[in-house]
């Protein structure tokens, strides 16, 4: 028995795509520097040392003196001189004046006149220690130092873009097919049969 078929082909369609890829290029300048570092500005005070040296004192020591000192230490030397010779005479004459009550008055200050005095001595230094006085007063340093800023003029440089797009092109390559094909197939109308 033929059954009645009806047969379908078909072909799908097909596209091509061609493609061109795209490019970037960029291209950076360097920077143009320019800074400027001023010097800092300092502000320097000194102030000098002082040494002192008094040797007044290891001179005199030597008996080398001013005309005004020898003549204040002469009269102050006089001066004591006069008074102890006047403290003797006045104690000579006290003892002269109780001369009644014995005791041997004038041979006593016979032989105290009479003999010379006795100095007391020791070893000394000319210069003696300690006679020359030195003083130090140090120096002083101040400093004031004022920085500068820096002046910085730099220009930053725009970076050279060149950009191609990338492209793809798409084409219909082949249409779609479809086949129809009836084997078998009647059409049976009112009086009429047909075989498609």
């Amino acid at each position: 028995m033929n059954f009645p078929q009806i047969r379908l082909q078909s072909s799908p369609a097909s596209i091509t795509i061609e493609t061109r890829p795209g490019r970037m290029e960029i291209e950076q300048l360097p920077a143009q520097l320019d800074i400027q570092q001023p010097k800092a500005v300092l502000d320097i005070e000194t102030t000098p040392g002082r040494l002192t040296i008094d040797q007044t004192e290891a001179w005199a020591d030597m008996n080398i003196k001013s005309v005004f000192r020898m003549a204040e230490e002469n009269a102050q030397e006089g001066q004591q001189a006069a008074l102890e010779a006047t403290g003797s005479a006045a104690q000579d004459g006290d003892e002269l004046m109780r001369i009644e009550n014995g005791g041997g008055a004038i041979a006593s200050q016979a032989k105290r006149n009479g003999e010379p005095p006795q100095y007391e001595f020791n070893i000394g230094w000319i210069p003696r220690y300690g006679s020359v006085k030195i003083q130090y007063d140090p120096s002083s340093v101040k400093i004031n130092a004022h920085p500068q800023e820096v002046i910085n003029n730099t220009r930053v440089q725009k970076p050279i873009i060149e950009h191609v797009s990338s492209q793809v092109d798409v084409r219909l390559k082949q249409h779609q097919t479809l086949d129809i094909d009836f084997e078998g197939l009647k059409f049976v109308g009112i009086n009429y049969e047909q075989e498609i």
